[in-house]
């Protein structure tokens, strides 16, 4: 594996016009960390990163289920695997009421399909192809992560 790795470019912040054509529609216009190979021909990993701050807990989660739409979109597109690495060291992310939004982040309730804005006006929504987990797990103290990953 590390063999295989390491005939890869990984780069941060690659706009995804670098991979594909103008025409096609993405949520977002960046790639957090990228890894493909030199000509381009093999597209192997698209990593979304997120490390939520400042509260806003059912806002944040509304945004990660736009990142994993984001991941599906990449991996339709090409790449091999892409997918979201969530950090939370503030425990609301993965603790507490599991209504609405957040059981899918606190209680691993299966997260798919239609999901609507949970805060303002709530005339957003996203809609996600595939059906995901949110397993946390600890690194120390209070800070866990999770990872969702989307294959083509």
């Amino acid at each position: 594996m590390r063999d295989n790795l390491l005939k890869l470019k990984v780069q941060f912040e690659r706009n995804v016009s670098f991979f594909f054509q103008s025409g096609k529609q993405f949520t977002k216009k960046e790639i957090d960390i990228s890894a493909f190979s030199a000509d381009k021909r093999e597209l192997e990993y698209a990593i979304e990163l997120k490390y939520p701050r400042n509260g806003q807990y059912p806002e944040q989660m509304f945004i990660f289920c736009k990142d994993i739409i984001y991941a599906e979109e990449l991996a339709a597109a090409g790449f091999h695997s892409a997918g979201l690495v969530i950090f939370a060291d503030d425990h609301l992310y993965y603790q507490g009421s599991a209504k609405g939004i957040y059981g899918f982040f606190r209680d691993r309730q299966p997260l798919h399909g239609r999901i609507q804005k949970p805060t303002g006006r709530k005339d957003d929504e996203v809609i996600l192809r595939g059906t995901y987990l949110i397993p946390w797990k600890p690194i120390a103290g209070s800070l866990r992560f999770t990872v969702v990953e989307v294959g083509q």
